[in-house]
């Protein structure tokens, strides 16, 4: 019985507060009305619109692969001399675990 009591009371109470609460129009004067003045024709917007979809771009600039630079060093030289430099222990080899000097 007592849940019920304020079950009642809480929908009494959810029925009273909104009564206060009504969606009407803005103010036209008011800081909140928006307010627009347009002096374009829809034909202008819409050959802006289709011009700007025929120029966009999916791509991010900055995702686009950079064109590889060319070399005069052949690649099997390079990686004669990485091997040779892991050899003589100038590069490391493996995972950086973080424990290394």
């Amino acid at each position: 019985m007592n849940k019920s009591y304020a079950l009642i009371a809480i929908a009494t109470f959810a029925a009273i507060a909104s009564t206060g609460v009504r969606a009407e129009t803005p103010d036209p004067a008011s800081q909140f009305a928006l307010q627009t003045e347009g002096n374009r024709t829809r034909a202008e917007v819409m050959v802006e619109a289709v011009t700007a979809v025929k120029e966009y771009n999916h791509i991010p600039s900055g995702s686009r692969v950079v064109t590889p630079v060319k070399s005069a060093v052949p690649t099997a030289v390079v990686r004669g001399e990485a091997a040779q430099a892991l050899r003589l222990g100038k590069i490391r080899s493996g995972e950086l675990t973080g424990l290394e000097g």
